[in-house]
């Protein structure tokens, strides 16, 4: 079942980047990964529901680990947030674009938000109510994704990743007194 699962994800993938949409039958998505109709719709519910959990393996298995070292320079995280993006820009391009523009949004604004911690928000905010704290988590992870969103879907090509890194620190510096508080965890200190 994992394996077929595994298939599924990767075929989605490959015929997504190469078609450069998400309007792929679910037939055609199913023969890709060699198993069958009724399996996508048992483990994904539907084709946008198979694209949304591609997409959401090839962020966890592709960035989110080498995103979330927090003792990398929060540029170096940016950069590495970038390319991943530029690797894989086919693919998200046409998530962003395409009938699961919607999930595919939200999932990566929880990407962006797994990225603040409620602790670094307070550190560089002061002292925060829960909700008040969430709110600007909330903020943070919606507006990196718009840019992010934006800059995959309008910016010509080649896309700058150091373009985009530089642009997503200087809004940290302006928004907040200490940035770097933003992503760090309980026990981490101001270097």
């Amino acid at each position: 079942m994992l394996r077929s699962r595994a298939a599924l994800v990767a075929a989605a993938v490959r015929l997504v980047t190469e078609r450069g949409t998400t309007a792929i039958p679910v037939g055609e998505l199913a023969d890709a990964a060699d198993v069958s109709r009724q399996l996508v719709y048992l483990q994904f519910g539907d084709r946008d529901g198979l694209l949304v959990a591609a997409a959401a393996d090839l962020v966890e298995r592709e960035l989110i680990s080498d995103v979330e070292d927090r003792g990398a320079p929060r540029r170096a995280r940016m950069l590495v947030m970038a390319w991943h993006f530029v690797r894989h820009r086919p693919f998200y391009r046409a998530m962003l674009t395409g009938s699961c523009a919607f999930p595919m949004t939200r999932a990566l604004n929880k990407l962006f938000g797994s990225l603040i911690t409620m602790t670094g928000l307070r550190e560089a905010f002061g002292d925060l109510d829960e909700t008040t704290a969430q709110d600007l988590a909330t903020l943070f992870s919606g507006g990196t994704g718009a840019i992010v969103n934006d800059w995959l879907i309008d910016a010509d090509d080649p896309l700058d990743p150091e373009e985009l890194a530089d642009r997503l620190v200087r809004l940290l510096t302006v928004l907040a007194p200490d940035p770097a508080a933003l992503a760090r965890t309980p026990g981490d200190h101001p270097r």
